[in-house]
């Protein structure tokens, strides 16, 4: 009886973690999207923190997100080292140097608000100027057609042939949803 007990609490506990996470990954999406429009909320992280929660809790949201029409591309791009598109950064720095000098210049009166704003905007132009730039005609041998297993590991990075180390790469917990045995349609990556 006691034992009957344990595992039906810590399917409840799974049961409820894998809610928080889809919730969290749901949520860190909208985020993301917001973020696009709104240059000081940072989109990349957010992705990848939807992509973590999502590949920990829910398969179908985590082929959701990495073979959408927007999102995907660039986070596949971005986790395999691949880097950020040239037309992309320069969209990025700009939007959030406009965004941040109206703000500075017509929305936050305090010296130090306007500080804060310029050292935001210097470290984000920093890390997108470090970040490798991404140019098309370095694809590597990226397949056309199904997409390997989830978790499988078999998708190769532009470079050193073999998946980077990271959570996005490990199976969701055995609770989730049952595996596709094919998919329907082809993925390009």
């Amino acid at each position: 009886m006691k034992q009957d007990r344990k595992s039906s609490a810590r399917s409840a506990t799974k049961g409820c973690a894998r809610t928080f996470l889809i919730a969290g990954g749901s949520l860190s999406v909208g985020l993301a999207v917001i973020g696009i429009f709104i240059p000081v909320l940072p989109t990349t992280p957010f992705l990848l923190l939807a992509a973590f929660c999502f590949a920990r809790s829910s398969r179908r949201c985590y082929d959701w997100l990495m073979h959408n029409r927007w999102f995907g591309p660039y986070l596949r791009n971005y986790r395999e080292g691949r880097g950020i598109p040239l037309r992309q950064k320069i969209l990025a720095i700009t939007l959030l140097w406009l965004a941040i000098g109206y703000a500075a210049a017509f929305v936050v009166p305090p010296l130090w608000g306007k500080i804060l704003l310029a050292a935001i905007a210097a470290a984000v132009t920093w890390h997108l100027v470090t970040v490798r730039t991404y140019r098309p005609d370095q694809k590597a041998a990226i397949p056309d057609g199904p997409c390997p297993p989830f978790g499988s590991g078999d998708h190769a990075p532009a470079e050193e042939g073999g998946a980077p180390a990271g959570p996005w790469n490990s199976p969701p917990e055995e609770d989730s949803e049952p595996p596709r045995a094919e998919r329907s349609e082809g993925c390009r990556r």
